[in-house]
């Protein structure tokens, strides 16, 4: 017996196809409603205080302030009050109609303080109610306090949400008010549809400005921070690649003269013993090399059109032409020195210079026409140096230069690299101070 298998095929066309562009825009436009209008509408979605810092509540002090910080209640509070007296004095009836009428009318307005989705859905509850139980016959389907009321609804649930959910709710306040006045309006002879329809659009759509608005001021912000942020990087690693230029000319000089005498110096002895010259032959060797790997390794920091100096990198002993240069640029400065003047590691040597360097640009830039004071302390342990300007005169022809900030991570960054401290900030004369120590360790514990 021989078993036959029969394979349907789907004919082309037939089953889930492609859709068309517009059927998927219905589909999430459904999607979209479903989404705002529908899911978890009564969700409890308390509205936020306002900080006591804002720009409102920090007119204030004390209990004021904190009462500040309520503002936005308050405000929708009063809102629902003046809708509940509009339908309370609108009612022609009076009595028992008009009191329920003025009750009824708030209760959406306050629920937006809380379920903002499911006080859109009250508000036509509510509108319905108090259209049976008033007495004014004139305006449909929204008696006074609940057209005041709807509009509120529909601009606080507007600011609290998104732009699609506020068309939305405009599409289906204008359903609302076609089927309302179509199937129950035969009876009245104002209908208040048309002047709903064009006062909530121009409600909603400004609401939707200034949420675009805000939204565009957040993204810039953003923007702003993540490229000051990045500017800093850039910032920060461009001055370590200049100390890093800067260190790798003073250690490469240096390894260039030991590599030199170690080379002449069995050439100055006479009859030098062979262990000697070998000793001097392998210190050259391995100054040579670490020359070499120095190169290698530091070299990586230069940029393409880098050239490397012809004279030595500056040391301490340069303060003098330094100071000489400023005052021809026209900064009174003078120069204190205290402890016994000593020769000290090149790097520390090199970053106290150009510390002084940047701190006497920043007095011309800031502080034109102010006097400067250096004062460079030989202290045990290490090196002290202070930069300190004056203020400004009060009638300067010459306006501060802004900088970018460059100056003080620099010096910062050479600190750093050598394990000292610094301080910088405002004088109390109205001046600036800059204050740095770098340690040297002596060469007997070094050696040790």
């Amino acid at each position: 017996m021989t078993e036959t298998t029969q394979t349907q095929t789907t004919p082309p066309g037939a089953g889930t196809g492609p859709r068309s562009p517009e059927y998927r825009l219905a589909a999430d436009a459904l999607r979209g409603l479903r989404q705002d209008l529908f899911h978890d509408a009564f969700a409890y979605r308390p509205l936020a205080r306002t900080s006591v810092d804002s720009p409102v509540a920090g007119r204030f002090t004390g209990r004021m302030r904190e009462s500040a910080s309520w503002g936005r209640h308050w405000v929708v509070v009063a809102v629902a009050m003046v809708a509940a007296i509009v339908a309370w004095l609108g009612n022609t009836g009076g009595g028992a109609s008009a009191l329920l009428c003025g009750l009824i009318t708030p209760i959406p307005v306050l629920l937006t303080l809380i379920r903002p989705i499911g006080a859109f859905w009250m508000s036509f509850a509510a509108a319905a109610a108090t259209a049976v139980v008033g007495d004014t016959w004139s305006d449909w389907p929204w008696l006074p306090g609940s057209l005041l009321a709807h509009l509120a609804v529909l601009t606080i649930v507007a600011i609290r949400t998104r732009p699609r959910t506020a068309a939305w709710m405009w599409v289906i306040t204008g359903v609302y008010g076609f089927l309302a006045e179509t199937f129950f309006g035969g009876d009245h002879d104002i209908t208040n549809v048309g002047p709903m329809m064009v006062v909530s659009a121009f409600a909603l759509l400004a609401v939707t400005v200034w949420h675009v608005r805000r939204d565009a001021r957040q993204e810039v912000t953003a923007q702003q921070t993540a490229t000051e942020h990045e500017r800093s990087r850039r910032t920060l690693l461009e001055e370590r690649t200049t100390i890093a230029r800067e260190l790798h000319d003073v250690v490469a000089h240096h390894m260039s003269v030991v590599a030199i005498q170690a080379e002449a110096a069995p050439y100055r002895v006479e009859n030098p013993p062979p262990e000697l010259e070998r000793a001097f032959a392998t210190i050259r060797e391995n100054a040579v090399a670490a020359l070499t790997e120095l190169r290698r390794v530091l070299g990586v920091v230069r940029a393409e059109d880098y050239e490397a100096p012809d004279a030595p990198q500056p040391t301490l002993a340069d303060l003098d032409a330094l100071l000489a240069n400023v005052r021809e640029a026209g900064l009174d400065v003078e120069k204190v020195v205290t402890g016994a003047v000593r020769e000290l590691p090149p790097g520390v040597e090199l970053s106290a210079y150009r510390i002084a360097q940047e701190a006497l640009s920043n007095s011309l830039r800031h502080a034109p026409g102010a006097s400067a004071r250096v004062e460079v302390g030989y202290v045990l342990g290490g090196l002290g140096l202070r930069v300190v300007n004056g203020p400004p005169p009060a009638p300067s022809l010459i306006k501060p230069s802004p900088g970018a900030g460059h100056g003080i991570t620099g010096m910062r960054e050479r600190v750093t690299m050598l394990n000292g401290e610094m301080t910088a900030g405002p004088a109390e004369d109205g001046g600036y101070e800059v204050t740095v120590f770098l340690p040297v360790t002596p060469m007997n514990e070094g050696s040790a």
